[in-house]
């Protein structure tokens, strides 16, 4: 199955290698997936996530986006002022944001214009090929990258309005693949917030296969959002990788609530004293969704922290995948790093494998890890039963204030609405619960 993906995958680089803006890179990668093929359960990172159902489909890249105006409407977060640069099917299809609207030393272009612009930044596309692609989808956004953005922040500049790049995704006569690639450059002492949303319409099939680069310079900060709520017949792959200098920081929201399989990949370099990171997750599943999250945090100078919280619910036959690693090198003295992953189990046939792993070769440092997996709490229920709360109600309501721990560390207050009723849609008796919490 897998030789047939690659042979596929090979095909369509062939086609669309005359538009591809770093052809040589396209073929090392090509190369890769061609020694290496794609991922199996029988390698540790994919031990428990199957991919086989992405692989003998026969995802296409197309040149034409058909924009949907109903399903741009929906991607929005009610009436959150922002900066928006908009993409169908990985391309983008209308205008970058004007220069003019954006503060003095920001920038935000799609990838190909800024490439064809700053040659030079060819490099950030294919800085993998340095030490190695993580895993063959990373190779594989490489060699058919379909688009994506260029985000420039100068030194001393901060973005007080959020840019939103909205990923849409909507039903074709063919599956599409999209390869989008986001660069985010942030200066010395720059600040910004930037917002990835991944949504598809209803019943669509489609393979979206993103990376992100981010690299803060020193005294830089950054919250980044990625919202994922793709089609429940879609497949999501995602890997975004962190560099921080010198009293960076960045703050990740991951918040995974659709497709069929979707896995996101987190790495982070805490690379100079001061820096520090927080990653802030969750997933909800039900039906038969399979949702996988693989961090990695290299603590690789001293004074450094980084703090994570991920919480996941998982209902009926769906499956979820946790996998945390903390990594402190020899040279590290003095960190602070701590991981909490928490899990719900709603259904007996719901699933959840979890693994906080943490490696420790210096010896003045400050860390914690753990995990939990359990049920709601039967004394709770009670309690809200004794207030004329029925069971289904009441069930909702834990449910709700679970998610919640990591959905009240979101700043953006439309953000914050607009997670809050995608959770609660997913609830019974949702219609009250939005009461509860309006």
């Amino acid at each position: 199955m897998s030789e047939l993906a690659v042979k596929h995958y090979a095909d369509e680089f062939a086609r669309t290698r005359n538009e591809h803006p770093g052809a040589a890179l396209g073929e090392q990668a090509m190369a890769f997936i061609q020694t290496q093929g794609f991922p199996t359960t029988r390698q540790e990172n994919w031990r428990y996530t199957d991919v086989k159902n992405i692989t003998r489909r026969r995802f296409c890249t197309i040149n034409a986006p058909r924009p949907d105006p109903a399903l741009l409407d929906s991607s929005r977060f009610g009436d959150l002022h922002c900066h928006e640069l908009r993409f169908i099917n990985g391309r983008h299809i209308d205008a970058a944001p004007d220069p003019a609207v954006l503060p003095e030393g920001v920038t935000a272009r799609p990838l190909l214009v800024a490439l064809e612009q700053q040659p030079e930044l060819i490099k950030h596309l294919g800085a993998e090929t340095e030490k190695g692609y993580k895993h063959a989808f990373t190779a594989l956004n490489l060699a058919l990258v379909t688009g994506g953005v260029v985000i420039e922040v100068a030194d001393n500049t901060e973005l007080t309005v959020p840019i939103n790049l909205l990923y849409m995704a909507n039903q074709q006569a063919d599956a599409i693949a999209a390869c989008p690639f986001n660069l985010i450059l942030m200066g010395r002492h720059s600040k910004a917030t930037v917002i990835e949303s991944y949504i598809g319409a209803e019943g669509a099939e489609y393979f979206t296969n993103t990376r992100t680069s981010i690299h803060a310079a020193a005294g830089a900060a950054l919250t980044h959002y990625k919202i994922q709520q793709e089609s429940l017949q879609a497949f999501h792959i995602g890997h975004t990788h962190i560099v921080q200098r010198q009293d960076s920081t960045v703050t990740s929201h991951s918040l995974a609530l659709g497709g069929a399989l979707a896995r996101n990949d987190i790495d982070v370099a805490l690379a100079e004293a001061g820096a520090h990171v927080n990653l802030n997750g969750l997933y909800m599943t039900h039906g038969r969704q399979h949702v996988d999250n693989h961090t990695h945090v290299d603590h690789l100078a001293s004074h450094t922290r980084s703090n994570e919280i991920y919480r996941g619910v998982m209902n009926d036959h769906s499956r979820a995948v946790f996998n945390g690693k903390v990594v402190v090198h020899q040279q590290a003295q003095r960190i602070e790093a701590h991981q909490s992953n928490a899990n719900l189990l709603l259904s007996d046939h719901a699933e959840i494998d979890t693994k906080p792993e943490l490696e420790i070769y210096a010896d003045d440092v400050k860390c914690s890890h753990g995990a939990t997996v359990g049920q709601l709490d039967e004394d709770m229920l009670f309690y809200l039963r004794t207030r004329a709360i029925d069971e289904k109600t009441a069930s909702s309501l834990l449910i709700y204030a679970f998610a919640d721990e990591v959905i009240r560390r979101i700043d953006i207050s439309q953000i914050r609405e607009h997670l809050e009723y995608s959770v609660v849609g997913k609830l019974p008796d949702s219609t009250l619960i939005k009461a509860f919490i309006s």
